[in-house]
């Protein structure tokens, strides 16, 4: 049988591999980036599926708007403007089968074989994925604990001239990373300087565990004059509702949203109707910011028991930077001691321990950083994080 040879450009996760090595009884999983199924409101969607039934059964059943249904592009409309975002209507957004959705569709619309985008290194492995399965050089910008390095960000769209930019500016997957404000006013900058467009992925920014993070680059555009011409913001409810909504949405320049919508069209017509009306009557419902505070208040203490436990057992072994929010620790084995030094061969060895991460090479487009690790604190509970991690020690 003969393949797309798009398909040469791309490999199965790396993840999703380790996911197979994960049925051995009693393995504490610090692996995957889901949200804690516990902190689902499973009442306050029950009600809000029983009043989309009730209300408008032949809407929440029937074929839908490819640009998504009405009621719930109005709700996270309101939605963003609670978060800081001004002059957005219902028609300046999409609803996507998830924010994954939306990237393949900016992916589709966007970049050609030989373009290039850039990406932070780390990023989202997914995004790697699907980008790389349209044919452009996928290259990575080196970050820090206040995201993505700047200075070096313009020096790449100086000499490759990308296609587009993708950020995760807030609490970034894999590396928990926020852009600082300042640094967030410089992309929007760059953005215009270059003409360049400036992907942001939010799929995580609502889930801080102290002070508020700065706002999003796509609130802040009005700070920088034209940067909204050049900036595309997806949204997500996956991390603070339900992953298995599907729900996601793109805000892009009006001629971007209707590519990305006729694309959408060809790929399935539109996202699940019923699973729209439910989220457009939980919004509407004001439910969202009790849920917010119980899974911050809840995140916040797994992460500070993580990393209370790792200085405990890992020791000069490992480093780190405290997550503000999220659900990641992204950390590095330094080899102190003659502890194992790659994050590979430590996962092979944790394995044996049962207790399970993600080794960080795969999260970079190029070079690499084999001594990162990255685990999630987000599906155990506090004593389980503190016995995985004491497993994890005695695996160095």
């Amino acid at each position: 049988m003969q393949f797309a040879d798009r398909l040469n450009n791309v490999e199965t996760s790396a993840i999703r591999e380790l996911f197979k090595l994960l049925g051995k009884p009693g393995i504490i999983s610090f692996a995957g980036g889901f949200p804690d199924s516990a902190m689902f409101d499973v009442e306050g969607i029950r009600e809000a599926s029983a009043r989309a039934l009730s209300e408008e059964p032949g809407a929440a059943l029937q074929y839908g708007a490819t640009e998504g249904y009405n009621p719930l592009r109005e709700q996270l409309a309101h939605f963003m403007a609670s978060k800081g975002v001004t002059g957005l209507s219902p028609e300046g957004l999409i609803v996507t089968t998830g924010s994954q959705q939306a990237l393949d569709l900016i992916a589709k619309t966007l970049l050609n074989p030989g373009d290039v985008a850039l990406v932070e290194g780390p990023t989202f492995l997914a995004t790697i994925q699907c980008f790389r399965l349209y044919g452009p050089h996928v290259l990575g910008v080196p970050i820090d604990a206040d995201g993505v390095q700047v200075d070096k960000l313009e020096e790449m769209i100086v000499q490759h001239r990308p296609k587009l930019v993708y950020l995760i500016p807030t609490f970034g997957n894999p590396s928990g990373a926020m852009l600082s404000l300042e640094r967030r006013l410089r992309v929007l900058e760059l953005a215009v300087k270059y003409q360049t467009v400036v992907v942001e992925d939010d799929p995580y920014g609502d889930l801080y565990f102290g002070d508020a993070p700065p706002p999003s680059l796509l609130a802040l555009s009005d700070r920088v004059s034209g940067s909204r011409d050049w900036l595309v913001h997806c949204g997500s409810l996956s991390k603070v509702l339900s992953p298995g909504l599907r729900l996601g949405w793109m805000i892009a320049p009006p001629e971007l949203l209707a590519r990305a919508t006729m694309c959408k069209q060809f790929s399935d017509a539109h996202t699940s109707t019923f699973a729209q009306a439910t989220a457009a009557q939980y919004l509407k419902a004001g439910r969202m910011p009790a849920t917010l505070a119980t899974v911050r208040r809840v995140y916040g203490e797994r992460a500070h028991a993580m990393g209370e436990a790792l200085r405990r057992e890992m020791g000069d072994a490992l480093t780190f930077t405290q997550p503000q929010g999220g659900l990641f620790f992204w950390a590095n084995l330094t080899g102190a001691g003659g502890k194992v030094k790659d994050g590979n061969e430590l996962a092979k060895r944790a394995i044996e321990k049962g207790v399970a991460f993600v080794p960080g090479a795969p999260f970079f487009a190029n070079d690499p950083d084999t001594s990162a690790i990255r685990l999630s604190f987000a599906t155990a509970d506090v004593a389980k994080i503190q016995e995985g991690i004491a497993r994890l020690g005695t695996a160095l």
